[in-house]
């Protein structure tokens, strides 16, 4: 039997959520129709709006729909931008983390080509993983004019949480607009808008236990958006294109779900790993971080190994570093932390979800170990 512990990339679907999208399925219709079966695809929309609307914290009418993450974050920083060139507002600077998805870092790095007089700057992560706030003052004092932010609320790679409400305090300071890229907060954290002082919120429904290819970009009442696609008047025109009424309604289901907390196996999991290899190095283990996530190396065993020794004995996760077109890729938010390459290269992460049970991190542990005594065997022979 195979066990998934890469929940941070795509979450098992949960029930909850199955079960809404057959029964969307079971009724389809464009909920754009003015018939009784367009009526109701709109009833479901509409109701999945109010869902996520509680969850965040915010007015169901400042909940857009989106095919992800991926294109949130993007309505969120071009949307900004535009909109306030429209109104005369003109940002002039936009400031992100170092440690922020690449959804975030390529959109922001393409926003400040395109829009002339926009500059672009990084505030620096710690060892620790955390982006410290008075790093953020600091770097918003140095220059003039309206700031967009973005910093994401948990990382991806390493579960450390940010100090989104201290972050969100220096923004408003200053009058900066602040995005968060919450994604890998909801259903492990608070995460309204509230909570982590947020004006953008982005949220992801395959990260939760729901559905591929449905997100949503929650905004504060009030703050002003241009949209990205034109065409019909979906999402009050913030959105152009028929709503996937299926993947909404389980997007909806699995955050209803997601009030239960997951089970925090973080401790136990990461004892059981230094007991056995004292060597081992745990990332931002001397920050804050969600109950679900370890960044894990043994010096001198790639993380090639690791996954692949893993992936044969049944047990699924993910290496540090990302692989594109048959190449490994150093890890930006290993690097921002100052790991050095050869020990960015070694590191895995461990992601368990709502269905991972003690039974499978017991598992997992148990593998983790052998594979490592022999790898660190052959090594040293």
């Amino acid at each position: 039997m195979r066990v998934y512990l890469d929940c941070n990339a795509t979450s098992p679907l949960r029930p909850q959520a199955r079960d809404a999208m057959l029964a969307a399925f079971e009724a389809p219709a464009n909920p754009s129709s003015v018939h009784a079966e367009g009526r109701q695809a709109r009833s479901r929309v509409e109701q999945a709006r109010r869902t996520i609307a509680a969850f965040a914290g915010a007015a169901p009418d400042d909940v857009i729909f989106t095919s992800g993450g991926t294109e949130a974050n993007t309505l969120a920083l071009q949307g900004s931008l535009q909109a306030a060139a429209e109104a005369g507002e003109r940002f002039t600077r936009l400031v992100i983390s170092s440690i922020e998805h690449d959804s975030v870092r390529r959109q922001a790095q393409r926003c400040a080509e395109l829009q002339p007089g926009l500059r672009l700057s990084e505030v620096a992560a710690g060892p620790d993983g955390v982006v410290a706030p008075a790093d953020l003052r600091a770097l918003l004092m140095e220059g003039k004019g309206r700031a967009l932010v973005s910093i994401m609320a948990v990382n991806n790679e390493t579960g450390v949480i940010q100090p989104l409400r201290e972050i969100a305090s220096v923004c408003r300071e200053f009058g900066a607009l602040l995005h968060c890229d919450a994604i890998q907060a909801a259903g492990k954290i608070p995460a309204t808008l509230e909570d982590l002082g947020a004006d953008l919120l982005t949220l992801s429904a395959h990260k939760v236990g729901g559905p591929q290819g449905a997100g949503a970009l929650v905004c504060r009442t009030g703050t002003r958006m241009t949209p990205l696609h034109l065409g019909g008047r979906q999402e009050r025109g913030m959105r152009a294109g028929t709503e996937p009424t299926a993947a909404i309604a389980g997007f909806a289901a699995a955050l209803q779900a997601a009030a239960t907390p997951l089970p925090a196996f973080l401790n136990d999991l990461e004892a059981r790993l230094l007991a056995s290899c004292p060597e081992a190095i745990v990332f931002g283990n001397k920050a804050p971080r969600v109950g679900n996530t370890t960044c894990i190396a043994v010096p001198g065993v790639p993380a090639e190994t690791l996954v692949i020794a893993l992936d044969l004995e049944g047990f699924a996760v993910s290496a540090g570093a990302a692989c594109s077109s048959g190449r490994v890729a150093r890890s930006h938010v290993l690097t921002a932390m100052g790991v050095e390459p050869d020990l960015a290269a070694c590191a895995i992460r461990i992601s368990t979800g709502w269905n991972t049970t003690q039974a499978d991190v017991e598992g997992f542990a148990e593998a983790w170990t052998r594979i490592v005594t022999r790898a660190r065997a052959r090594a040293a022979a």
